[in-house]
């Protein structure tokens, strides 16, 4: 009975260190080249030595994986531009592809700019009108109410309100004015700079000028 467990005992022992061996193997060994150049096979790889790259071999030592060197700063710095420039690609290629759904050569586009122009020129002219007829009406009331001043009468205040009033109308509209001339001056370079991308877009040459004909020629 002792010697059947003795053999049994034996049996099992080497069946363990079998099995501890393999496990062992299975977990694979690594081959890397160390600091002097010197090509290394470990079951352990240094840190430093993981920065170079180095292979993951089997028990039978062969190769099942390759763990290429980590990237160098001037690598990573290259990767990140050209990221940065494929996201400016992106922009760009949708940026053309709504430009492209309102204009199909760039005549359209200066067309749509000498309207555009134009209709905010008008507003502009109108807003001239409108100044030109306060400004009488401003005329008329500082006129008579120096002569009420001059005959030694008491300006009302009902007439100073009114001459304040339409002193501030125009200085309303001109401030409108100002706003809409930067407007026009920011949507004319808008659409001068879609025009030119759209000439490379396109292929197509403007035959156009980006100056709108003067109705008096």
């Amino acid at each position: 009975m002792h010697k059947r467990l003795t053999v049994f005992s034996a049996a099992a022992t080497a069946l363990l260190l079998s099995l501890g061996i393999t496990t062992q193997a299975e977990a694979g060994m690594y081959r890397y080249t160390d600091e002097e150049g010197r090509v290394v096979i470990s079951n352990t790889i240094p840190q430093p030595a993981t920065k170079r790259g180095y292979d993951i071999l089997n028990s039978n030592g062969r190769v099942v994986e390759v763990i290429p060197p980590a990237p160098t700063d001037e690598e990573i710095a290259a990767r990140e531009a050209e990221k940065q420039r494929q996201e400016k690609l992106a922009i760009q290629r949708e940026k053309d592809t709504r430009l492209l759904k309102r204009f199909s050569h760039p005549d359209q586009a200066i067309k749509a700019m000498h309207r555009k122009l134009g209709e905010l020129q008008g507003l502009i002219q109108l807003k001239r009108g409108n100044i030109s007829v306060i400004s009488s009406q401003l005329d008329s009331e500082q006129s008579r109410a120096a002569n009420m001043e001059r005959t030694g009468q008491k300006i009302p205040d009902a007439t100073l309100e009114k001459i304040r009033r339409l002193e501030s109308q125009i200085r309303d509209i001109e401030r409108e004015i100002s706003w809409q001339a930067q407007e026009i001056e920011s949507l004319k370079q808008t659409y001068e700079k879609d025009i030119k991308r759209l000439e490379e877009v396109t292929g197509e040459t403007r035959t156009l000028s980006l100056e709108p004909a003067n109705p008096s020629e």
